[in-house]
């Protein structure tokens, strides 16, 4: 098959369109036949040497898949060759084929296309976990979702306005994005370059109450910050380090407040907790994916051997939700 490989960890450059074996699914598993995929921040970090797959995953990049399921292995039940698929993969994803855990997949919602079931799995998945399972917002709470217009960013405020419509959303952005994401559901917007300290904005709006939830992705330089900005009771939920893994925190502040900090990934979580999480998103967040109110929003399309230019897209930062790969067939 044809995939996207690596001749070294480094910049996108090194990323080529090659051969690879074609990949045998276990039992439980299936083999889809991928028609898109996406590109998402942790393929970036992979692609620099900074994220290895998980033991038995693929090394070829890419963490969700859409197509048709082409074989089933043994001890798969409920799904058959043809049927339209959805789903996270451990690796594996930017390749003509994939293998995959038959209790991650998802059915295709009527009349979405593959490229847009392609952005569903990661970010959906990852925003639901993190700021509702984990989180626990709630209608009448207030949340901080940092990321701007980025995927998971995107997908917590599609998911927070169809799920808690009357929670109260303060994002924080780069310049130029503000429209689009009030546009999506964002009450306010925060500039982070115009306002560094962006706790004093977040202690202004919030009567000095702080927010309930605050979903970061940036680590130890907003660690401070982000303690500043939480109310008693509030939960931090940290799934990312792009500023640095080490920072001083006040504990006793913390005791006194009440406050939580939780640390999440997806990828590495053992099969059975991912297939949990899988079950509760079908069941509470895939209903408004499929009836549009909260569809994925599509950035751009880049075909499969042009890896290396959407991975340059979104390291220069101006794309506004999901890049993806189209690996239709010819």
């Amino acid at each position: 098959m044809k995939a996207i490989l690596m001749r070294e960890p480094g910049p996108a450059s090194v990323l080529y369109h090659g051969d690879a074996p074609l990949p045998e699914p276990g039992p439980g598993e299936v083999l889809v036949r991928v028609h898109a995929t996406s590109v998402n921040r942790p393929d970036i970090v992979q692609r620099e040497g900074n994220y290895p797959p998980p033991p038995g995953e693929s090394d070829i990049l890419g963490l969700e898949v859409a197509g048709v399921i082409h074989a089933v292995a043994e001890g798969v039940q409920g799904w058959r060759p043809g049927d339209r698929v959805m789903t996270l993969v451990g690796g594996g994803g930017y390749a003509e084929y994939a293998r995959a855990r038959a209790e991650l997949l998802l059915p295709i919602p009527d009349g979405m296309d593959f490229e847009t079931a392609a952005c569903v799995c990661e970010t959906y998945i990852t925003a639901y976990l993190n700021v509702f399972m984990l989180g626990g917002l709630r209608d009448g709470q207030t949340a901080l979702l940092h990321g701007g217009g980025g995927g998971v960013n995107t997908a917590a405020l599609r998911l927070c306005r169809a799920l808690v419509p009357d929670a109260r959303l303060i994002v924080t952005a780069s310049p130029g994005k503000e429209d689009r994401l009030r546009a999506l559901g964002a009450h306010h917007v925060i500039d982070y370059r115009a306002t560094p300290d962006f706790a004093a904005e977040v202690r202004t709006l919030t009567a000095k109450k702080g927010v309930d939830v605050i979903l970061d992705h940036i680590g130890a330089r907003y660690l401070a910050p982000n303690m500043n900005s939480l109310a008693a009771g509030g939960r931090l939920v940290v799934i990312g380090v792009m500023s640095g893994i080490k920072a001083e925190l006040n504990l006793a502040l913390m005791m006194v407040k009440r406050q939580q900090i939780i640390g999440s990934v997806l990828r590495s979580r053992p099969a059975t907790e991912k297939a949990d999480i899988v079950r509760e998103f079908a069941a509470r967040a895939l209903p408004c994916i499929a009836d549009g109110r909260a569809a994925p929003i599509v950035e751009k399309v880049f075909p499969l051997e042009q890896a290396a230019q959407a991975h340059a897209w979104m390291e220069a930062g101006g794309f506004f939700g999901k890049i993806v790969l189209s690996v239709r067939p010819a």
